[in-house]
């Protein structure tokens, strides 16, 4: 059987569809802190602004039951694109944070006890970690840090003995947003299953680069964030197997996730209403809805082999800058690439970097507990996104030439 040829992107085509990258000068290396937004996204806010702003789910006027159609539309997208089993398991949130705080909240909240154990893995960035030690502290649970090897990657030797009969909850990131490494998180899952442990996993990094299977995957949450997949700011999803969704006690109140109200009491709306409590981010949710759909025609089999490309590219580029380290060497990456160089603080480096019209992040990039394990204090880290090209790596590299001139 013929295998079907995936066409190479339209970089240029792309490309013009981002209105910042006509910037002159300005090469843009920082999307796993927050992607570009491509002109379909921007003209769905605008034209949901212009035409169809309405508060949802209340009014019976045209206005509103259009806004209602295209908010419930987009939880029905999200749900194809992350092949969820229902549209009701996606929960829209501000973003990964929210969404791990809700679980951590609700979730832990109600059935963390004295003893129990979260097992967080030591890639984490501090979203998937801090939540869930204010309900450890709340609950009288402990933290078990699951460690990272040499390369960047999850020591999966470890895993049998870390998952015991204390273990309640394994939190660990699809992608590590500070060294790009992917985790095999089906493998993973299937192992914590076997001894009865829930998982979450933090897909903020991996949502906009790789194919996600929820029903693959088999985890019981997964949070995302719509601003790095080419989405507005300030809206996300969590994703959330029905039957413990249904068992959470809501974790805010008011308007709309209620069934009834009264004084001696209140009984709560089915989900996904009772965790969207409030007016939400409609404007949010038809421009992630945007979003999705220009992912999903570009495809990830054509996103996935540029971007690999590009990382390839990167790498090798990099090795040849002298006194240049990179910071973990995975087997599988997406997205990101990490540095140092000997003798020059990230924070001077990405400033200088910047005069040259690059942008990347330097910094700890909210993920302090990999700083430690690799000895830094902060690194230079440079990330791609479907709209990058190797002409931008070598801008960075020619920038990087600069920054070893200024520091010998």
């Amino acid at each position: 059987m013929t295998q079907a040829v995936v066409p190479a992107l339209d970089l240029e085509a792309v490309r013009d569809d981002f209105p910042i990258l006509a910037q002159p000068g300005l090469v843009y290396l920082d999307s796993a802190a927050t992607s570009q937004k491509p002109r379909v996204v921007i003209e769905a806010l605008s034209r949901y602004y212009s035409d169809q702003n309405a508060n949802i789910h209340r009014g019976v006027y045209r206005l509103s039951q259009g806004a209602t159609a295209a908010y419930d539309a987009v939880r029905r997208r999200a749900a194809q694109f992350l092949n969820a089993r229902h549209p009701n398991e996606l929960i829209f949130t501000r973003g990964t944070t929210e969404s791990i705080n809700l679980v951590a909240q609700s979730w832990g909240g109600a059935n963390l006890r004295p003893g129990d154990e979260i097992l967080i893995s030591g890639m984490e960035h501090h979203s998937n970690i801090v939540p869930w030690q204010l309900v450890a502290q709340r609950t009288g649970a402990r933290i078990v840090e699951w460690p990272i090897t040499d390369a960047g990657e999850l020591d999966l030797a470890l895993l049998p003995g870390l998952l015991t009969d204390r273990t309640r909850l394994l939190a660990v990131a699809h992608v590590s947003n500070a060294l790009g490494t992917v985790n095999p998180v089906e493998q993973i899952v299937a192992a914590a299953h076997q001894r009865g442990v829930l998982v979450l996993v933090d897909g903020a990094q991996s949502a906009a680069h790789l194919p996600v299977d929820l029903q693959a995957i088999d985890c019981d949450f997964f949070a995302c964030s719509g601003h790095k997949m080419l989405g507005p700011t300030g809206i996300g999803l969590l994703y959330g197997r029905e039957s413990l969704l249904d068992q959470m006690p809501p974790w805010q109140g008011g308007g709309d996730m209620i069934d009834q109200v009264s004084f001696e009491g209140s009984t709560w709306a089915p989900v996904p209403a009772k965790f969207e409590a409030g007016t939400p981010n409609i404007a949010g949710v038809v421009g992630l809805g945007a979003a999705l759909d220009y992912l999903g025609e570009i495809g990830f089999e054509a996103i996935g082999r540029h971007e690999d490309d590009l990382l390839s590219y990167a790498v090798a580029r990099l090795d040849e800058v002298p006194r240049l380290s990179i910071i973990g060497r995975p087997a599988r990456r997406s997205g990101a690439i990490s540095f140092v160089l000997d003798g020059v603080h990230p924070h001077d480096a990405g400033t200088i970097l910047d005069a040259e019209g690059v942008a990347v992040r330097a910094g700890h990039h909210c993920a302090q507990p990999v700083m430690r394990r690799f000895g830094v204090p902060a690194t230079v880290r440079a990330s791609v996104a479907l709209y990058n090209t190797r002409a931008d790596i070598d801008a960075l590299i020619t920038a990087l030439g600069r920054v070893r001139k200024i520091f010998g």
